[in-house]
């Protein structure tokens, strides 16, 4: 899956927690999420500059976080499933540090081969379509 397959993808699947989402898929998107930070802190920084006491106002980047929310839990949520664990286990992310170190361990691992209970192999089926 290519880098705007994976954003289309992604914003297209908003809010689907059903399916499967390949590691390209969501790795793509985390990128794209990374990248729009990374820029929107450069624009925030020219056009409202420094606060008084010294920290740097992030408006744009906080509207962006809140619209990439629900769509990052939603991939977040299928990648799980590409691995035949439900999407409650993002609720790791609760606990400081080490939950998001075991979400990452659990990101990067391959998915199921073949069908799992939540559905056939995301790239499989980009390749028989």
């Amino acid at each position: 899956m290519t880098f705007s397959e994976a954003i289309r993808t992604c914003f297209s699947k908003c809010v689907d927690f059903s399916g499967r989402a390949a590691r390209s898929e969501y790795w793509w998107f985390i990128l794209f999420i990374a990248l729009g930070n990374i820029v929107l802190s450069f624009v925030d920084a020219a056009i409202f500059g420094r606060s008084v006491d010294g920290q740097t106002v992030s408006i744009l980047g906080a509207i962006w976080s809140l619209a990439l929310f629900l769509p990052a839990i939603a991939v977040g949520v299928r990648r799980l499933h590409d691995r035949d664990m439900t999407g409650w286990w993002l609720l790791l992310y609760l606990i400081p540090v080490l939950g998001a170190l075991v979400l990452l361990f659990f990101f990067v691992q391959s998915g199921t081969n073949g069908a799992n209970r939540f559905g056939s192999e995301p790239l499989a089926e980009k390749k028989s379509a």
